[in-house]
Protein backbone atom coordinates (compact mmCIF):
# COMPACT_ATOMS: atom_id res chain seq x y z
CA UNK A 1 0.00 0.00 0.00
CA UNK A 2 1.69 3.37 -1.22
CA UNK A 3 1.23 5.98 1.52
CA UNK A 4 1.28 9.90 0.70
CA UNK A 5 4.86 11.27 0.84
CA UNK A 6 5.32 14.33 3.57
CA UNK A 7 5.18 16.42 0.40
CA UNK A 8 1.39 15.62 -0.16
CA UNK A 9 0.30 15.71 4.00
CA UNK A 10 1.88 18.96 3.93
CA UNK A 11 -0.50 19.69 0.84
CA UNK A 12 -3.52 18.38 2.02
CA UNK A 13 -2.88 19.84 5.68
CA UNK A 14 -3.17 23.24 3.90
CA UNK A 15 -6.35 22.22 1.85
CA UNK A 16 -8.14 21.67 5.16
CA UNK A 17 -7.09 24.56 6.74
CA UNK A 18 -7.61 27.22 4.02
CA UNK A 19 -10.95 25.20 3.87
CA UNK A 20 -11.56 25.67 7.25
CA UNK A 21 -10.37 29.60 7.00
CA UNK A 22 -12.65 30.24 4.44
CA UNK A 23 -15.53 28.54 6.12
CA UNK A 24 -14.84 30.73 9.33
CA UNK A 25 -15.05 33.97 6.79
CA UNK A 26 -17.84 32.77 5.12
CA UNK A 27 -19.48 32.10 8.20
CA UNK A 28 -18.46 35.43 9.77
CA UNK A 29 -19.52 36.99 6.92
CA UNK A 30 -22.82 35.85 6.76
CA UNK A 31 -23.18 36.56 10.66
CA UNK A 32 -22.09 40.66 9.82
CA UNK A 33 -24.90 40.41 6.90
CA UNK A 34 -27.22 39.28 9.56
CA UNK A 35 -26.81 42.13 11.79
CA UNK A 36 -26.50 44.59 9.48
CA UNK A 37 -29.51 43.50 7.48
CA UNK A 38 -31.42 43.30 11.27
CA UNK A 39 -30.00 46.79 12.55
CA UNK A 40 -31.02 48.37 8.80
CA UNK A 41 -34.88 47.19 9.90
CA UNK A 42 -34.68 48.07 13.14
CA UNK A 43 -35.87 51.72 12.96
CA UNK A 44 -39.55 50.79 13.75
CA UNK A 45 -38.44 49.49 17.28
CA UNK A 46 -37.39 53.01 18.32
CA UNK A 47 -40.31 55.08 16.32
CA UNK A 48 -42.59 52.96 18.71
CA UNK A 49 -40.89 53.53 22.46
CA UNK A 50 -42.89 55.89 24.54
CA UNK A 51 -39.48 57.01 26.40
CA UNK A 52 -37.22 59.52 24.55
CA UNK A 53 -34.77 59.35 27.28
CA UNK A 54 -34.33 55.77 26.27
CA UNK A 55 -33.77 56.10 23.39
CA UNK A 56 -31.49 59.01 23.59
CA UNK A 57 -29.18 56.75 25.16
CA UNK A 58 -29.43 53.37 23.43
CA UNK A 59 -28.98 55.47 19.68
CA UNK A 60 -25.30 56.26 20.30
CA UNK A 61 -24.50 52.68 20.84
CA UNK A 62 -26.92 51.37 17.48
CA UNK A 63 -25.09 53.93 15.81
CA UNK A 64 -21.51 53.15 16.51
CA UNK A 65 -22.34 49.22 15.69
CA UNK A 66 -23.77 50.59 12.57
CA UNK A 67 -20.61 52.42 11.84
CA UNK A 68 -18.68 49.08 12.59
CA UNK A 69 -20.59 47.14 10.49
CA UNK A 70 -19.90 49.27 7.62
CA UNK A 71 -16.24 49.44 8.08
CA UNK A 72 -17.00 45.71 7.34
CA UNK A 73 -19.41 46.12 4.68
CA UNK A 74 -18.89 49.38 3.20
CA UNK A 75 -21.16 48.62 0.41
CA UNK A 76 -24.65 47.87 2.58
CA UNK A 77 -27.41 49.70 1.08
CA UNK A 78 -29.51 49.10 3.93
CA UNK A 79 -27.25 50.33 6.64
CA UNK A 80 -25.47 53.40 4.98
CA UNK A 81 -29.83 54.49 4.73
CA UNK A 82 -30.34 53.22 8.25
CA UNK A 83 -26.95 55.62 9.72
CA UNK A 84 -28.01 58.54 7.34
CA UNK A 85 -31.27 58.64 8.95
CA UNK A 86 -30.03 57.74 12.73
CA UNK A 87 -27.64 60.22 12.38
CA UNK A 88 -29.89 62.46 11.22
CA UNK A 89 -33.15 61.66 13.77
CA UNK A 90 -30.34 61.70 16.46
CA UNK A 91 -28.91 64.95 15.88
CA UNK A 92 -32.29 67.06 15.61
CA UNK A 93 -35.17 64.88 18.57
CA UNK A 94 -31.82 65.22 21.07
CA UNK A 95 -28.02 67.55 20.40
CA UNK A 96 -30.14 70.17 18.30
CA UNK A 97 -33.22 70.46 20.84
CA UNK A 98 -30.47 70.33 23.50
CA UNK A 99 -28.71 73.52 22.77
CA UNK A 100 -31.53 75.14 22.21
CA UNK A 101 -32.98 74.44 25.37
CA UNK A 102 -29.36 75.77 26.52
CA UNK A 103 -29.68 79.47 24.45
CA UNK A 104 -31.11 80.89 27.47
CA UNK A 105 -28.32 79.89 30.39
CA UNK A 106 -25.38 79.35 28.53
CA UNK A 107 -25.18 80.29 24.72
CA UNK A 108 -21.15 78.94 24.63
CA UNK A 109 -22.46 75.69 25.76
CA UNK A 110 -25.48 75.72 23.07
CA UNK A 111 -23.51 76.82 20.05
CA UNK A 112 -21.18 74.24 21.43
CA UNK A 113 -24.45 71.70 21.02
CA UNK A 114 -25.22 73.22 17.59
CA UNK A 115 -21.49 72.53 16.35
CA UNK A 116 -21.85 68.97 17.10
CA UNK A 117 -25.95 68.41 15.60
CA UNK A 118 -23.90 69.76 12.54
CA UNK A 119 -21.24 67.78 12.08
CA UNK A 120 -24.28 64.60 12.25
CA UNK A 121 -26.37 65.82 9.91
CA UNK A 122 -23.27 66.27 7.92
CA UNK A 123 -22.15 62.65 8.65
CA UNK A 124 -25.45 61.22 8.01
CA UNK A 125 -25.66 63.42 4.80
CA UNK A 126 -22.15 61.59 3.73
CA UNK A 127 -23.74 58.14 4.26
CA UNK A 128 -26.87 58.36 2.10
CA UNK A 129 -24.23 60.28 -0.73
CA UNK A 130 -22.00 56.77 -0.64
CA UNK A 131 -25.37 55.04 -1.05
CA UNK A 132 -26.55 57.18 -3.70
CA UNK A 133 -22.95 57.09 -5.54
CA UNK A 134 -23.40 53.26 -5.90
CA UNK A 135 -27.19 53.73 -7.28
CA UNK A 136 -25.61 56.30 -10.03
CA UNK A 137 -21.73 57.23 -9.87
CA UNK A 138 -20.80 60.60 -10.01
CA UNK A 139 -24.22 61.75 -8.35
CA UNK A 140 -22.28 63.76 -6.00
CA UNK A 141 -20.88 66.20 -8.60
CA UNK A 142 -23.67 66.48 -10.80
CA UNK A 143 -25.61 67.52 -8.12
CA UNK A 144 -22.81 70.17 -7.45
CA UNK A 145 -23.15 71.36 -11.47
CA UNK A 146 -26.10 70.71 -12.94
CA UNK A 147 -28.96 69.93 -9.97
CA UNK A 148 -31.83 69.96 -12.43
CA UNK A 149 -31.05 66.69 -13.97
CA UNK A 150 -28.44 65.06 -12.04
CA UNK A 151 -31.15 62.69 -10.41
CA UNK A 152 -33.12 61.46 -13.88
CA UNK A 153 -32.19 57.66 -12.97
CA UNK A 154 -33.62 57.61 -9.58
CA UNK A 155 -36.77 56.09 -9.69
CA UNK A 156 -39.86 55.24 -6.57
CA UNK A 157 -38.06 52.59 -5.54
CA UNK A 158 -35.52 55.13 -4.32
CA UNK A 159 -37.46 57.25 -2.31
CA UNK A 160 -36.66 56.98 0.92
CA UNK A 161 -32.68 57.44 -0.05
CA UNK A 162 -33.19 60.43 -1.94
CA UNK A 163 -35.60 61.78 1.47
CA UNK A 164 -33.09 61.12 3.65
CA UNK A 165 -30.43 62.79 1.64
CA UNK A 166 -32.27 66.04 1.34
CA UNK A 167 -33.41 65.54 4.86
CA UNK A 168 -30.34 65.32 6.18
CA UNK A 169 -28.76 67.91 3.74
CA UNK A 170 -31.34 70.37 4.50
CA UNK A 171 -30.78 70.32 8.33
CA UNK A 172 -27.36 70.98 7.93
CA UNK A 173 -28.36 74.28 5.95
CA UNK A 174 -30.85 75.19 8.09
CA UNK A 175 -28.32 75.18 11.15
CA UNK A 176 -25.59 76.62 9.36
CA UNK A 177 -27.39 79.09 7.94
CA UNK A 178 -24.20 81.82 8.36
CA UNK A 179 -21.45 79.38 6.81
CA UNK A 180 -21.34 79.68 2.96
CA UNK A 181 -19.65 76.67 2.62
CA UNK A 182 -22.38 74.61 3.59
CA UNK A 183 -25.43 77.08 1.84
CA UNK A 184 -24.12 76.92 -1.47
CA UNK A 185 -25.29 73.48 -1.49
CA UNK A 186 -29.01 74.21 -1.67
CA UNK A 187 -29.47 74.13 -5.24
CA UNK A 188 -28.35 70.35 -4.77
CA UNK A 189 -30.74 69.58 -1.57
CA UNK A 190 -33.70 71.50 -3.29
CA UNK A 191 -33.19 69.06 -6.14
CA UNK A 192 -33.65 66.30 -3.70
CA UNK A 193 -36.39 67.05 -2.06
CA UNK A 194 -38.52 68.22 -5.62
CA UNK A 195 -37.13 64.64 -7.06
CA UNK A 196 -38.37 63.16 -3.82
CA UNK A 197 -41.88 64.72 -4.31
CA UNK A 198 -42.28 64.15 -8.24
CA UNK A 199 -42.05 60.36 -7.26
CA UNK A 200 -44.06 59.85 -3.79
CA UNK A 201 -45.54 63.17 -2.34
CA UNK A 202 -47.34 60.79 0.02
CA UNK A 203 -43.98 59.30 1.48
CA UNK A 204 -44.39 58.95 5.25
CA UNK A 205 -47.66 60.60 5.92
CA UNK A 206 -46.54 64.16 3.85
CA UNK A 207 -42.97 63.99 5.94
CA UNK A 208 -41.14 65.52 2.27
CA UNK A 209 -43.43 68.66 2.67
CA UNK A 210 -42.86 69.41 5.97
CA UNK A 211 -38.83 69.30 4.36
CA UNK A 212 -39.91 71.68 1.88
CA UNK A 213 -41.49 73.94 4.14
CA UNK A 214 -38.61 74.32 6.24
CA UNK A 215 -36.44 75.10 2.85
CA UNK A 216 -39.25 77.61 1.43
CA UNK A 217 -39.43 78.98 5.26
CA UNK A 218 -35.70 80.11 4.77
CA UNK A 219 -35.48 84.57 3.83
CA UNK A 220 -35.99 84.92 -0.58
CA UNK A 221 -32.56 85.91 -0.62
CA UNK A 222 -32.13 82.03 -0.11
CA UNK A 223 -34.78 80.85 -2.50
CA UNK A 224 -37.55 80.85 -0.19
CA UNK A 225 -41.03 81.58 -0.53
CA UNK A 226 -43.75 82.36 2.53
CA UNK A 227 -46.41 81.35 -0.01
CA UNK A 228 -45.04 78.25 -0.96
CA UNK A 229 -44.20 77.32 2.13
CA UNK A 230 -47.70 77.69 3.54
CA UNK A 231 -48.74 75.56 0.77
CA UNK A 232 -46.76 72.66 1.70
CA UNK A 233 -47.65 73.12 5.38
CA UNK A 234 -51.26 72.66 4.12
CA UNK A 235 -50.31 69.44 1.98
CA UNK A 236 -47.85 67.86 5.03
CA UNK A 237 -50.97 68.25 7.75
CA UNK A 238 -53.77 67.04 4.97
CA UNK A 239 -51.45 63.71 3.61
CA UNK A 240 -50.68 63.32 7.90
CA UNK A 241 -54.31 63.21 8.65
CA UNK A 242 -53.40 65.96 11.07
CA UNK A 243 -51.68 62.71 13.03
CA UNK A 244 -48.03 64.42 13.28
CA UNK A 245 -47.40 67.14 15.88
CA UNK A 246 -43.88 68.51 14.03
CA UNK A 247 -45.57 70.45 10.94
CA UNK A 248 -47.21 72.67 13.60
CA UNK A 249 -44.51 73.02 15.56
CA UNK A 250 -42.19 73.53 12.88
CA UNK A 251 -44.47 76.53 11.41
CA UNK A 252 -44.82 77.97 14.91
CA UNK A 253 -41.56 77.87 15.37
CA UNK A 254 -40.03 79.05 11.80
CA UNK A 255 -42.49 81.13 10.10
CA UNK A 256 -45.37 82.48 13.09
CA UNK A 257 -41.97 83.81 15.19
CA UNK A 258 -40.61 85.52 12.36
CA UNK A 259 -44.05 86.96 11.56
CA UNK A 260 -44.74 87.97 14.86
CA UNK A 261 -47.92 86.32 14.79
CA UNK A 262 -48.54 84.91 18.40
CA UNK A 263 -52.09 83.90 17.88
CA UNK A 264 -50.95 81.69 15.48
CA UNK A 265 -47.71 80.71 17.27
CA UNK A 266 -50.41 79.51 20.72
CA UNK A 267 -52.84 78.26 18.58
CA UNK A 268 -50.39 75.61 16.14
CA UNK A 269 -48.91 74.61 19.33
CA UNK A 270 -52.13 74.25 20.91
CA UNK A 271 -53.19 71.69 18.35
CA UNK A 272 -49.79 69.69 18.21
CA UNK A 273 -50.43 69.32 21.79
CA UNK A 274 -53.90 68.01 21.44
CA UNK A 275 -52.19 65.09 18.85
CA UNK A 276 -52.86 61.38 20.86
CA UNK A 277 -49.28 60.53 20.73
CA UNK A 278 -51.06 56.88 21.17
CA UNK A 279 -53.15 56.44 18.60
CA UNK A 280 -50.32 56.27 16.38
CA UNK A 281 -47.68 53.66 17.72
CA UNK A 282 -45.47 53.89 14.21
CA UNK A 283 -45.34 57.92 15.76
CA UNK A 284 -45.19 57.91 18.61
CA UNK A 285 -41.79 58.89 19.70
CA UNK A 286 -41.53 61.43 16.93
CA UNK A 287 -45.04 63.13 18.52
CA UNK A 288 -43.66 63.20 21.78
CA UNK A 289 -40.23 64.93 21.20
CA UNK A 290 -42.60 67.66 18.95
CA UNK A 291 -44.52 67.76 21.87
CA UNK A 292 -41.95 68.48 24.17
CA UNK A 293 -40.51 70.94 21.61
CA UNK A 294 -44.33 72.66 21.36
CA UNK A 295 -44.16 72.83 25.30
CA UNK A 296 -40.49 74.43 25.57
CA UNK A 297 -41.27 76.82 22.90
CA UNK A 298 -44.46 78.15 24.46
CA UNK A 299 -42.83 78.16 27.47
CA UNK A 300 -40.26 81.01 25.92
CA UNK A 301 -43.28 82.70 23.95
CA UNK A 302 -42.16 86.25 26.13
CA UNK A 303 -38.97 85.97 24.61
CA UNK A 304 -39.76 85.18 21.36
CA UNK A 305 -42.47 87.58 20.59
CA UNK A 306 -41.96 91.67 21.18
CA UNK A 307 -45.75 92.40 22.15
Amino acid sequence: MNHPTPAVWIRLLLAGLLAAATSACSIRGMAINALADSLAESGDVFASDEDPELIRDALPFALKTMESLLAEKPDHAGLLLSACKGFTQYAYAFVETEGEALEDDDYQAALAAFDRALAMYLRGRDYCLRALEQHSPGVRRRLEIEPETALSDFDQSDVPLLFWTGAAWGSAISLGKDRPEITVDLAAVRALVVKTLELDEAFDDGSVHEVMMALESLPASMGGSLERAREHFDRAVELSGGRRASPFVSWAEGVSVAQQDRAEFERLLATALAIDSDAEPSRRLANIIAQRRARRLEGRAEYLFLE
